[in-house]
């Protein structure tokens, strides 16, 4: 029975009481099934719309006392909330954070789930994180700020988790503020962004305010320069193209460069001030002709001001004046009144004006004295500039005067360095000189030797031409021998052999007397050839020895080597060689024996190199 008893659930209360509860909480009433207990709930007022909650005022004060809220037991599925004492204080809380949307939760009982806690704050609003300790005590974190103060709502309520007796399925909630930095962080983004809403807002309206900005200057250029000096002489452009001329010379474009073209355009800006001053006169004319105009105009009116200011006092004479009636008198006397204020009015303004005259008239004496004074002023400050600028002008002649003979000084000082290099350089050049002089020498050898060998070639050409002369002579000599022996031979077979025999004796010895001659003058003709071909230019076996011997020596050295050099070389092998042999000698052989100049300046110098590898192939 005990068990069943337990079991069974707890009778609910009226439901209304939940309604009035949550209704007071400014939240929907659910039941256990969660299902709405209150139908026509208006959320955001927080009341049923039935209820129109009494607000009597306090008689002399105006002032709304406060109703007291009524508690009531709250059922959930599985806990039941019992309202505290209404005679008790309510339960003290802690300052409110910024931006406030956690709260601390304590007195819970030790049984208790976060489901449980979900069911007790659901209803206050969209919960993000629910944070259980093991101390009866939990952090709720919900998702807007004014759930916070649903939620303390259930503050000092008793909770009873199902019809349990038990200490762990029982305690009293304490609902109070928690400070969280995620709390903290949203409200200060939050702050910042209205920060900057505020920042923009007000910049709209400065801007709105501000005035409109003058347009850019174009900066400068030839093609602007050049459009610019267009503007300038032009009437209607003139004034926008002056402020541009004036920003770029205090921006300090002008320059060396284009400093023409900067003076060419102030020039044509001058040319304007004959017009302006020209406009000038002009509406000075107008005015004055405008003046004139209104003058009469004026004393036109005035005139008939005055005729009018008659008529009113003829009118107003006895003669007349009894003929009309008290209107028609009133009338008149009224329109008199004002017809002589308008004339006296037109009076003073004509009279100002004359006085006006009379003032510029005095205005003009005066500006011709003030400007004699400003003349004379203008002539003893010029005088003073003048001082002035001679004072500066000697002060820079003397500073001059002194440079120079700084400069004096220096080119004193520097004459014996300079003497040195000169002399240097006259070395260098006096070494050169005689390097090409050494070369044009060489080139004239070389030219003619060049000479000699042409004319020797030309001479052998001829030769040649001579000698083959001759073997053609000698062809020619033989087939006519041959043509005799052959009708010598026809003629010996002839009966009388023996007459023929004696020709035939006489025939050879007429034909070896004639090719004894031509037989020994081709001999000549060869061995000339042959003597010819003996001339060399080694003369002897010692100069052959020599030829050899410089050879070798040229040989390992393959820089080449100067005439002294090889002369102590072969003075070694024999006391007797003179260098102008051995000059001869290696000048003879140009196929192979070369002189070459090697180094620069004064290190000049004549060597000799063996080139017989390379004649061999031009010979």
């Amino acid at each position: 029975m005990s068990m069943e008893a337990s079991s069974m659930p707890v009778p609910m209360s009226d439901p209304s009481a939940w309604a009035t509860a949550m209704n007071n909480l400014g939240m929907s009433p659910l039941g256990l099934s969660t299902q709405t207990l209150v139908t026509d709930f208006e959320q955001n007022v927080g009341l049923m719309p039935e209820f129109t909650p009494m607000n009597p005022l306090l008689p002399g004060l105006g002032l709304v006392p406060e109703v007291p809220v009524i508690k009531e037991i709250i059922h959930c599925k599985s806990c039941t909330l019992f309202p505290p004492n209404p005679n008790l204080p309510p339960p003290a809380t802690r300052d409110r954070p910024p931006g406030c949307k956690t709260i601390f939760v304590g007195g819970l009982p030790e049984n208790s789930t976060e489901q449980t806690i979900e069911e007790i704050f659901g209803p206050c609003g969209g919960i993000i994180a629910i944070r259980k300790s093991k101390k009866n005590f939990c952090h709720i974190r919900f998702a807007e700020e004014f759930t916070v103060d649903k939620a303390l709502y259930l503050s000092g309520y008793r909770i009873r988790l199902g019809s349990s007796t038990d200490k762990k399925d029982s305690g009293r909630l304490h609902v109070d503020f928690a400070q969280a930095r995620d709390d903290l962080y949203e409200w200060e983004c939050y702050q910042r962004m209205l920060a900057r809403e505020e920042r923009h807002r007000r910049k709209i309206e400065e801007d709105l305010m501000r005035p409109p900005s003058p347009p850019p200057i174009v900066h400068y250029s030839d093609h602007e320069c050049s459009l610019l000096g267009d503007k300038i002489k032009e009437d209607g452009q003139f004034a926008e193209a002056v402020r541009v001329l004036l920003t770029w010379l205090e921006r300090g474009e002008v320059n060396r460069r284009n400093a023409n073209n900067f003076y060419s355009m102030i020039q044509s800006s001058n040319s304007h001030i004959r017009r302006l001053m020209s406009e000038k006169a002009q509406h000075e004319k107008e005015m004055e002709e405008a003046k004139e105009k209104f003058k009469t105009a004026l004393s036109a009116t005035l005139a008939q001001f005055e005729q009018i200011v008659s008529v009113f006092q003829a009118a107003s004479k006895q003669k007349a004046w009894d003929h009309f009636s008290k209107a028609q008198r009133k009338n008149l006397d009224v329109w008199r009144k004002q017809a002589q204020e308008i004339r006296n009015l037109q009076n003073e303004q004509l009279m100002g004006i004359r006085r006006e005259e009379e003032m510029e008239m005095s205005d003009d004496d005066m500006e011709d004295l003030q400007s004699s004074k400003h003349l004379e002023d203008s002539a003893a400050s010029q005088a003073e500039a003048l001082k002035e600028e001679n004072d500066s002008l000697r002060c820079q002649l003397d500073a001059y005067r002194n440079e120079v003979e700084l400069l004096k000084q220096e080119q004193n000082n520097n004459q014996p360095a300079r003497s040195e290099e000169d002399n240097t350089h006259s070395q260098q050049l006096s070494f050169l000189q005689q390097a090409l002089q050494g070369m044009q020498t060489q080139l004239i050898k070389m030219q003619e030797e060049l000479r000699r060998r042409e004319a020797e070639l030309e001479k052998s050409l001829e030769e040649k031409q001579q000698m083959n002369k001759e073997v053609q002579t000698l062809k020619e000599g033989l087939q006519n021998l041959q043509s005799q022996k052959n009708t010598e031979k026809t003629q010996l077979e002839t009966p009388l052999e023996d007459e023929g025999d004696t020709e035939e004796e006489s025939a050879d010895q007429t034909s070896e007397a004639c090719v004894e001659p031509t037989v020994v003058t081709c001999s000549q003709e060869k061995e000339a050839p042959t003597e010819r071909s003996l001339q060399s230019p080694v003369q002897s076996e010692r100069e052959a020895l020599l030829v050899g011997i410089m050879s070798t020596f040229l040989h390992v050295h393959p820089f080449g080597a100067s005439l002294e050099y090889i002369c102590s070389y072969l003075q070694r092998l024999d006391s007797k060689i003179s260098t102008g042999e051995v000059e001869a000698l290696l000048s003879r052989l140009p196929c192979t024996f070369r002189q070459e100049l090697t180094g620069v300046g004064a290190s000049l110098e004549k060597r000799w190199n063996f080139c017989g590898f390379q004649g061999i192939r031009s010979l």
